[in-house]
């Protein structure tokens, strides 16, 4: 949109395409404008704005914008916030003869969009919380759409092959805001649905049995993880402990990484002083983010074979089916700021489980522990179907 453009639809007081804030100081109000413009109600299928450095009547605000700030609301894209994660862009414009950031955000094919568990939207010039009815007429919208493999319905498995008990108790309480819930009469079924977890039809979707299924391998044969120690430095090896680890995604998770936390060796150093000084033979959080990552962004539509944890003696190695995604790429991999989701939604219900807190960063939280703990750096091998990443022994 051409600055004339903009400087139009400030003007516009009636406008729902366009939203006004002086500053950052509530981004909570932005954050809501931004998902209110990613649900798209109205179905304009057009860009929504949100234009900081102006009043509520369009003029300018006298907003300072500085390369910090516009990296502020940039990173609001990922900080978990918003999920699904919206596509957005920021720049910094003149408009009117005055600096103003300018936030351009598309309408999401994957709705409802939700800040902090909450699903927003534009009713004429101003942003609400969806109805229940509002958020069905979003969710039904999806239907038809180029899903990605994540939200495809599992036409082999039923609502009664999942951990309903699991869902109501733990999932749903994490995904859905309080109030909403306290306000919800909807049946299981449209609480799965309005989720993800299944489609319309009441089928499961891949992250509903990802999730949710008492045993995702039945209908997804790759949905497991096998750990495996070896008493030596290679796979001829004798085998000292395995287990193929089997279950929804939050037993899963918590099972590998007990594994991971009984092989890690911590030693203390006798002449560090008043202060003890502990060193590991692996950094917990360098092996969980790997780890995570793996069962993540692999590949669940052509490949039936499990995330492979191989221990050895001076070395642990991650094996993930699936290669580099969208925006990643064999020669961008592991870059700061490259990052793309083959299952976006499955994401979604690792950051409801507590397993991320902020997207994109795994990888860096890994070889920050790595460094702090005196480990080499990571080692990342980028096959066409297959990410290989091994970790040294201190």
């Amino acid at each position: 949109m051409t600055d004339r453009e903009l400087e139009a639809l400030l003007a516009d007081l009636e406008s729902d395409r366009v939203e006004r804030k002086a500053s950052l100081s509530d981004k909570a109000k932005v954050y809501q404008a931004i998902c209110a413009f990613a649900n798209d109600l109205p179905d304009h299928r057009q860009p929504g704005y949100v234009v900081l450095g102006a009043t509520d009547q369009g003029r300018p605000a006298g907003l300072r914008v500085t390369d910090d700030l516009l990296r502020e609301v940039a990173d609001m894209r990922d900080t978990g916030k918003l999920l699904p994660i919206p596509t957005m862009a920021v720049e910094k414009r003149v408009l009117l003869g005055a600096e103003m950031v300018v936030v351009e955000v598309q309408p999401s094919l994957y709705p409802p969009v939700r800040y902090d568990q909450v699903p927003w939207i534009r009713v004429g010039p101003r942003r609400a919380r969806a109805t229940p009815e509002e958020e069905q007429r979003l969710t039904e919208r999806r239907r038809g759409r180029d899903l990605p493999r994540d939200l495809h319905p599992l036409s082999t498995a039923t609502l009664a092959d999942l951990d309903l008990a699991l869902f109501r108790d733990v999932y749903l309480p994490s995904a859905v805001a309080p109030e909403v819930l306290a306000e919800n009469r909807r049946t299981v079924e449209h609480q799965l649905c309005a989720l993800r977890l299944a489609d319309p039809e009441g089928l499961p979707t891949v992250t509903g049995v990802l999730a949710l299924a008492r045993e995702p391998d039945r209908f997804l044969p790759g949905a497991y993880a096998q750990f495996v120690r070896f008493g030596g430095t290679d796979l001829a090896s004798p085998i000292l402990d395995a287990l193929a680890v089997r279950g929804p995604l939050p037993h899963l998770l918590r099972v590998l990484e007990d594994k991971l936390k009984v092989h890690i060796l911590t030693a203390v150093d006798p002449v560090s002083g008043p202060t003890e000084q502990r060193h590991s033979s692996y950094p917990l959080v360098a092996l969980q983010q790997i780890v995570r990552n793996g069962v993540l962004h692999r590949t669940y539509e052509y490949s039936h074979a499990p995330v492979n944890v191989y221990w050895f003696d001076d070395r642990v190695e991650i094996q993930s089916p699936g290669g580099a995604f969208g925006a990643v790429t064999a020669e961008n991999f592991g870059q700061p700021g490259v990052h793309d989701y083959r299952n976006p939604n499955l994401a979604e219900a690792m950051r409801v489980y507590g397993y991320i807190q902020r997207f994109g960063i795994g990888l860096a939280l890994a070889r920050q522990a790595l460094a702090c703990n005196g480990s080499p750096p990571l080692e990342i091998a980028v096959e066409p179907t297959l990410v290989h990443v091994t970790i040294r022994k201190a």
